[in-house]
């Protein structure tokens, strides 16, 4: 394949390609940044990549090691920098270091000074940087943005164009100006709306996971309960009983029990609230109604706990396949050869148990299969790729066959064995039992929901059918809407 000299010329980033057709082209507006750290070398970058002009302003442009910015880039003084700008002027500085740009308040005004810094730490109560940047130049139009890219995402290439960049102002047209420049620079902008949503803006990159507290607690707790059981009962009461030592299991063996009951019981917890969310939607009559908050916030945790059953279930196969390598393995192994030796038996086959073990792997390898789909498809780049009626399939359909698929390879493992005394040592039920505890009530709930009774009224409700108690007498005006009232469609979960 052979280039043309003027394939070469084409923008680094495809998103400003479109951009070049402007008549300005590379002589594209001139944008100041007043700040010479890493981000703004960064930013600058990115704005000559896309065709714009940059003036950098540094309180000594001199101490400035040569080759630090693009040639493109002109470095002057902070001053010279903030005059310079046809309209919009980035505060690359730290928020301590403000007051010192006071003496550009002139310069300054009537041009849009877009604040990229983040909160130094998690408080609530206090002013916002950009709002301290606006009382400082009242007469410059304030906008925030750009604190949530990282200096690496700026110099990153147009496959992180989808990395959403969140913006706020008081004055809307110079909001409409940075939310253009987003675009152009190959960011997705999202407008937060004024500027008392800065501090939240601020505290976004100090924020771990700001999603996932909630699944990955629930699924700690859940390991945590189900480990503690298991030691319990196969290791510290026979212990304590019969000075049975099996200490030895507590490493790989009870985390690989533990493992699935996790995994079963947090699927189960992605396709709950969906239930619940019917069941109130049936005995309300009506969509327009909110759910409880306790709800609405599971409804919305539900991408992370799957992915978390899923991080289970992976880790459970890893163990499965490592349990043959132990020696504990060698020793049972060698100990069966020697008693069917000494007893005399020549074969050892048992049909029942062949057939148990091979329809509990197989189950459980189908539903590993299907989970590993889910878990594919949360991916932004996969499930923007399907439809809504795909990814509601998947995520639905293949969910809950999921589930059937994971609750039957419980079953099967289980066989008839909870129906033998034996079973209950110290009257404790082994694990398993109460792992399909929760996929069990999951699964018949969905069976009820399937009765064409119940189905069919709750398609009606979800098309915005209401139930005589909430229609509004034929002298008053409709009191709900779709948009007065809004609901979290939970749709076919």
């Amino acid at each position: 394949m052979t280039f043309m000299p003027s394939e070469m010329k084409t923008p680094l980033l495809a998103s400003c390609a479109s951009e070049q057709s402007d008549p300005r082209g590379p002589e594209g507006p001139v944008i100041s940044i007043i700040g010479s750290g890493d981000f703004s070398r960064s930013l600058a970058v990115r704005l000559v990549a896309c065709g714009f002009r940059v003036a950098v302003g540094s309180r000594d442009p001199r101490r400035v090691p040569g080759g630090l910015f693009p040639d493109a880039v002109e470095l002057r003084s902070q001053r010279a920098a903030a005059e310079a700008a046809e309209t919009v002027v980035f505060a690359a500085v730290y928020p301590e270091h403000y007051h010192t740009l006071a003496a550009l308040r002139e310069r300054l005004a009537g041009k849009v000074l877009v604040d990229v810094s983040s909160a130094a730490r998690l408080s609530g109560g206090e002013r916002s940087n950009a709002e301290r940047l606006a009382e400082l130049f009242p007469e410059s139009r304030v906008v925030k943005g750009f604190n949530v890219i990282s200096a690496w995402a700026l110099q990153a290439a147009d496959h992180d164009g989808s990395r959403q960049v969140l913006i706020c102002s008081d004055c809307s047209d110079a909001k409409a100006t940075v939310l253009q420049l987003a675009r152009r620079l190959g960011f997705s902008p999202v407008d937060r709306g004024g500027l008392r949503a800065s501090r939240e803006i601020e505290e976004a990159p100090l924020i771990l996971f700001p999603t996932w507290g909630g699944p990955i607690l629930a699924t700690f707790l859940l390991f945590l309960f189900f480990y503690l059981y298991l030691f319990l009962r196969q290791v510290l009461l026979p212990y304590l009983d019969q000075g049975e030592n099996n200490f030895y299991q507590l490493p790989l063996v009870t985390v690989n029990e533990t493992l699935p009951a996790v995994a079963l019981v947090t699927l189960a917890l992605v396709y709950l609230p969906g239930l619940l969310a019917a069941a109130f939607q049936l005995l309300r009559g009506t969509k327009y109604m909110r759910f409880p908050g306790w709800l609405d916030c599971w409804l919305c945790r539900r991408k992370q706990l799957g992915l978390l059953s899923f991080l289970c279930a992976v880790l459970h196969a890893v163990y499965s396949m490592c349990l043959t390598l132990r020696k504990a393995a060698g020793y049972a192994l060698l100990n069966a050869a020697y008693r069917q030796v000494k007893d005399g038996a020549e074969n050892s086959w048992v049909e029942q148990r062949v057939w148990r073990s091979d329809l509990y792997l197989s189950c459980g390898i189908l539903g590993f299969g299907v989970l590993s789909l889910l878990a594919l498809t949360s991916l932004p780049s996969v499930g923007n790729a399907l439809n809504w009626r795909e990814f509601t399939f998947v995520q639905s359909g293949l969910g809950y066959a999921a589930l059937t698929l994971s609750t039957m390879h419980t079953l099967f493992f289980g066989w008839d064995f909870a129906f033998f005394p034996s079973a209950y040592p110290y009257y404790l039920p082994p694990v398993y039992l109460l792992a399909l505890i929760l996929p069990c009530v999951v699964l018949v709930g969905r069976i009820f929901l399937a009765l064409p009774c119940l189905m069919l009224r709750l398609a009606k409700i979800r098309q915005g059918w209401e139930s005589a108690r909430h229609r509004p007498s034929n002298n008053q005006e409709p009191a709900r809407s779709s948009e007065a009232h809004p609901s979290l469609n939970v749709g076919d979960v």
